[in-house]
């Protein structure tokens, strides 16, 4: 058995958790839940203020870091990447632990002990993600756009660098299943961007930033920014909705085969070459992908020469915006009822805090794109009539919104993926179950569950 599983692993955390949480605990029903992951962890433990002036430090809460560290090394010894908790007090006193193993079909909650989404069909993605992008049919090059001019420029600029010889552009083309631009065949003509050619000079590598623009990757780092390589949570990636205007530069979806991303700008968004531009955009035109959007791209630059020889242009690039009518936030700031953002066009309908009745679903019932529904607690007059709207793939609903359909055996047969909205405090187990209910309608594993008891109390608290 994993160490993750035997009660000594957890004990100097449930030591904290139990001193810290005892009123709670003793209360009848009263329980603690958090979530361990290898990335970090929340755990339901005050931490004391450091002195003014100065940021928290490891020292500041070593106990509950020690205690954390125990069970992270267990965690990965054990080959998973995060677990849920729960612990209670049994009728002897003794501390009960449950520990929750998503498993392989449901995601890790964001943050709590709650299970994210449930995966219901293995391996399906989100709409967005299936999609590619139209083809860039009668689309050309930016008159800016000179390979010579960007090789002399380049060179003298950077007049020592080690360039890539035609051997490695071959092989980057044959990593990458696509030719090479000749603007990007240029720039590594120049330079090839590898570290061990600076000899650990971080000045060169400034030099190379400077010159281009960016962090730039050398030819073997190369690679197609599809819309794998745009990894999103379902209950994040299943409120996106792929958006291309007849004005944009840049074609609205996740990811495209003709995204050959270089570059970093040192934030975390990637650099890339377009070869599959938008309505209005040029072949080789240099976009931003960045770190905090799940879709769409920024225009840089019209070509590759026009950003090492201008900079960034400061153009709109039609950044992915939700926007009606194919996403809809129904709620008290946005969208004033279900009337309003029912359209032919209507992909993902979310339904927030509302202040007023509980609202019908009616008006969107027939509509021919509707794929995503959300809704919170409550806000629901007759959850019933979800089981009309056929085309949904992702649903998300409070627990006795979901109670209701499962006990009218009205869920939805074509779902992806479903998700469980928890508000307030909830006992994560009762949550668990109904997850496995769904798991179970489509023959999905279930959430995996260990209990272990241990006496705290043996050698004090």
């Amino acid at each position: 058995m994993s160490s993750l599983h035997e009660f000594t692993t957890w004990e100097p955390l449930l030591r904290l958790v139990h001193a810290e949480n005892a009123e709670r605990l003793a209360a009848p029903g009263g329980h603690v839940a958090g979530r361990i992951s290898r990335s970090g962890w929340s755990v339901p433990l005050r931490r004391n203020s450091p002195p003014p002036g100065r940021a928290s430090r490891i020292e500041d809460m070593q106990d509950e870091f020690d205690a954390v560290e125990q069970v992270r090394t267990a965690l990965a010894d054990s080959g998973l990447h995060d677990v849920s908790f729960v612990t209670e007090l049994s009728s002897a006193g003794r501390a009960v632990l449950h520990l929750l193993d998503p498993g392989a079909a449901v995601e890790p909650g964001i943050g709590g002990p709650h299970p994210g989404a449930i995966r219901l069909v293995e391996d399906a993605v989100a709409e967005p993600w299936r999609r590619l992008p139209e083809p860039a049919e009668g689309a050309s090059p930016d008159p800016s756009a000179d390979p010579g001019l960007l090789e002399r420029t380049l060179r003298e600029r950077l007049p020592d660098a080690i360039g890539a010889t035609e051997a490695e552009l071959a092989a980057a083309q044959e990593h990458l299943g696509v030719p090479l631009p000749a603007e990007l065949k240029a720039l590594y003509r120049v330079t090839r961007a590898r570290w061990e050619d600076w000899d650990g000079d971080h000045e060169k590598a400034d030099q190379v930033y400077d010159a281009v623009g960016c962090e730039l990757f050398s030819p073997d780092r190369l690679y197609i920014a599809d819309a794998a390589s745009r990894r999103c949570p379902w209950q994040f990636a299943a409120m996106e909705a792929v958006v291309t205007p007849p004005d944009a530069a840049v074609q609205g979806v996740v990811g495209s085969p003709g995204w050959i991303v270089f570059g970093d700008n040192g934030g975390g968004d990637r650099l890339a070459v377009d070869l599959t531009p938008g309505p209005r955009g040029h072949t080789g035109q240099i976009i931003l992908l960045s770190h905090e959007e799940n879709i769409g791209a920024e225009l840089l630059a019209p070509s590759l020469t026009g950003l090492v020889l201008n900079g960034e242009s400061g153009e709109d690039g039609s950044r992915h915006r939700h926007e009606l009518p194919a996403v809809a936030y129904v709620n008290i700031r946005g969208v004033s009822s279900v009337q309003a953002a029912a359209h032919p066009e209507l992909e993902v309908l979310s339904i927030g805090v509302w202040e007023g009745e509980p609202v019908s679903l009616a008006p969107v019932t027939g509509l021919p794109r509707l794929r995503t529904l959300t809704a919170y607690p409550g806000s629901l007059a007759d959850p019933l009539e979800i089981a009309a709207l056929t085309g949904l793939e992702y649903l998300e609903l409070g627990p006795e919104e979901w109670r209701v359909l499962l006990d009218a055996g009205a869920v939805p047969h074509g779902l992806l993926a479903a998700g469980i909205e928890i508000r307030g405090e909830r006992h994560p187990l009762p949550v668990a179950d109904l997850a496995d209910e769904l798991l179970a309608l489509w023959g999905r594993p279930p959430i995996q569950r260990t209990v272990l008891e241990g006496d705290l109390w043996a050698t004090g608290l």
